[in-house]
């Protein structure tokens, strides 16, 4: 999940810095040329046309003459007599992939659409196939972990021993890398990658962390975007330590409605009508849990990993519901068991996503170092939501202990940007809806389009026709919808707005799930489930 506790620094100083530092210095090896880019198929049964190539960029955007690492890249052609450029796109994180979503992307699109563009995925610095990739241990999420609720001293310190542990392998593994690991340097990475394609401009498609990374992008580069489409938007003033708390307000909101949900279908899953009743008896698993793990694998902090991605997309509730029910009234744990391991267990491939997410939020800004002023905020914050506060607090306790300096960040205001397209769940979990506020306000002539009762993360390309209708346009030829002044939805004080915000187009929120057929508990495929399984969860 996400944020800290950063304070963003004067335009003046920081972008004076940032943007000579992206722009060669005299002398310096040239910028990889569009020949570089040597595309080979690397189709696949589902997307038969997507082709691959690597880009080397400077390590050091300060020394363009230093060392190269490399960046793996995708794109889907364009097909179409009208060329409107390449389109990148990235699934968020930070730490997420983003070679298979050019394929995503290209084909959920409408065709006239998706043919104008080269829809160009890429790993970031860090990530996935591009090389160096981070991984600094195996192990880190391990079950049984300590309870993440520290009850006792020992679980505390249990916490605090796994999260330096965790900064100390990076530091050891990857500590010639980690100061060169920060959302502007993947932003910097972002412009060469536009370089190499040779375009004068780009358009960008961001999702969850990528929303940041595509408006520091724009920041720096206002002159070189086209189109900017910004889905489940990051509050640009909480990077990183802030938006955290914010997240666990959000997660514990979405996480009553999981369980009012399970309530509405007692006659499916047996624990009662009361939603707060149902709440109690999630928290008594969770107790019991503690005393005997389910499987030998799911204690307490395991099953807030389960349950934490119902956060981001409800098309899971039927399967943690069958999970929840089971325990509770048949006392059985293997569907809880079967549950962990399709939504909470970390494929030992994801120590690369959790060590990218980490070295990206611990350098983008300061985090506390006190341990004190962690341990004073969550109990606060776990006061009044307890579903996962302590679970995210260790999620990001490793910065901490970073042993990389932190950054400031620029500010992303922009008054040089074409219009943007912003789309936001009024209920979203991982990013709240006053990031997308925060985020219109400071790009001007953006457009917010609100999906009004959702509380789906990554609402764009996932089923909702209202939504894709806007996006379409806009990919289209950059329209926006607009309301009149006086428009506003006013902003749920909960998640932090305490004013009127301005909206210029809302849509409906698809229908909540149906419990699954009694014979069968897996969630039917759908648009939702496949992109889903593409984002960055905890960004």
């Amino acid at each position: 999940m996400k944020k800290r506790a950063a304070v963003l620094m004067s335009l003046a100083t920081v972008l004076s810095a940032t943007v000579a530092a992206a722009v060669p210095p005299a002398g310096a090896s040239p910028v990889p040329k569009a020949e570089a880019l040597a595309w080979k198929s690397c189709a696949t049964a589902r997307y038969p046309t997507l082709q691959c190539a690597t880009l080397g960029v400077p390590l050091d955007h300060a020394q363009p003459a230093g060392r190269l690492i490399t960046l793996a890249l995708t794109r889907v052609p364009h097909t179409g007599k009208t060329f409107r450029g390449p389109l990148l796109v990235n699934p968020g994180g930070p730490g997420g992939s983003g070679r298979t979503l050019a394929g995503f992307v290209a084909s959920a699109l409408p065709k006239a659409v998706a043919e104008s563009y080269d829809v160009i995925g890429f790993d970031p610095r860090g990530v996935g196939q591009s090389q160096p990739a981070l991984n600094c241990g195996q192990g880190h999420f391990a079950p049984v972990r300590p309870d993440s609720v520290p009850l006792t001293a020992a679980d505390e310190q249990a916490n605090l021993d796994r999260a330096a542990a965790f900064a100390r392998g990076c530091q050891e593994k990857h500590g010639d890398v980690l100061p060169y690991i920060g959302t502007v340097s993947a932003a910097r990475d972002m412009d060469l990658v536009r370089r190499a394609l040779g375009a004068e401009r780009i358009s960008y498609f961001g999702y969850s962390y990528g929303t940041f990374l595509g408006a520091v992008y724009a920041r720096l580069y206002p002159e070189r975007v086209q189109r900017l489409v910004l889905d489940s938007v990051v509050d640009p003033g909480g990077v990183w330590y802030e938006d955290n708390l914010a997240q666990d307000l959000a997660f514990d909101a979405r996480h009553k409605s999981f369980l009012a949900w399970v309530a509405k279908y007692d006659d499916r899953y047996g624990l009662g009508t009361d939603p707060a009743a149902v709440e109690r008896a999630w928290y008594r698993m969770r107790t019991a849990l503690r005393g005997e793990p389910a499987g030998g694998k799911v204690g307490p902090s395991e099953l807030e990993d389960t349950y934490l991605p119902g956060g981001y997309f409800n098309g899971y509730w039927p399967n943690l519901a069958e999970a929840f029910s089971a325990y509770v009234r048949d006392r059985d744990s293997k569907p809880l068991v079967a549950a962990y391991e399709r939504f909470g267990a970390v494929d030992p491939a994801a120590g690369n996503s959790y060590s990218v997410y980490s070295a990206v939020q611990c350098r983008d800004s300061a985090w506390p170092r006190k341990w004190s002023e962690w341990r004073r905020d969550m109990w606060r914050t776990h006061a009044k939501a307890p579903f996962m506060t302590w679970n995210n607090a260790w999620y990001n306790a490793p910065c901490a202990f970073w042993h990389t300096a932190s950054l400031e960040l620029p500010d992303v205001t922009n008054t040089e940007l074409p219009p943007a397209l912003l789309l936001q769940a009024t209920e979203d979990a991982a990013t709240p809806y006053s990031g997308a506020v925060a985020m219109r306000q400071r790009l001007a002539g953006s457009a917010l389009v609100v999906e009004e009762g959702g509380g789906n993360h990554g609402i764009s390309l996932s089923g909702n026709a209202c939504l894709d209708r806007h996006l379409v346009a806009y990919l289209t030829d950059g329209t926006v919808p607009r309301a009149a002044a006086a428009a506003t939805r006013e902003a749920d004080a909960h998640y932090g707005a305490r004013e009127a915000a301005p909206v210029d187009a809302t849509c409906p929120a698809q229908p909540e799930p149906k419990p699954a057929p009694a014979t069968r508990a897996a969630t039917p495929a759908s648009h939702g489930t496949a992109l889903h399984g593409l984002l960055g969860f905890r960004g």
